[in-house]
């Protein structure tokens, strides 16, 4: 097989959640960077940026979930999961959850002042962090990287 065929990275079983995953992680993270900036220095540009990460992180989830699925139904022909992959499809499973929160949070505050406080939406984020990277080293040991 040839790394340079196209067939072989569309069409591998697995190969699209491996590489789709990495965009939501980053997004997430440099969202909560960026929020985390704009409250300690009082920059609501940043908080700007921190938004449309946080609303492509969220929209890079469909696509990540539906291909993380897809690779479980290819590779494993659906079987009950257990053990690490259990693990790691709860964990991301609960990192998309906080990433939805996150952004529909940031939504909120930029209609309605009242809504959060800023600092209990960044506590959010920072749970939201924490379950990106236990699913993210979960996933490491499920992909080879980390053994």
């Amino acid at each position: 097989m040839s790394p340079f065929d196209w067939r072989s990275v569309v069409l591998a079983k697995h190969a699209q959640h491996v590489v789709l995953i990495h965009f939501p992680i980053a997004l997430y993270l440099a969202a909560v960077g960026l929020d985390a900036l704009a409250l300690w220095f009082k920059k609501p540009e940043w908080g700007k940026a921190a938004y449309i990460n946080l609303t492509v992180a969220a929209l890079f989830t469909i696509p990540t979930v539906a291909s993380g699925l897809a690779a479980w139904q290819w590779q494993l022909e659906g079987q009950r999961l257990k053990g690490l992959l259990l693990y790691h499809l709860l964990s991301a499973s609960a990192a998309v959850v906080f990433i939805v929160v996150s952004w529909w949070l940031h939504f909120r505050s930029r209609r309605d002042t009242t809504s959060v406080p800023d600092r209990a939406r960044l506590a959010i984020e920072i749970v939201g962090v924490f379950f990106i990277t236990l699913a993210g080293h979960l996933g490491g040991f499920l992909s080879g990287v980390n053994s």
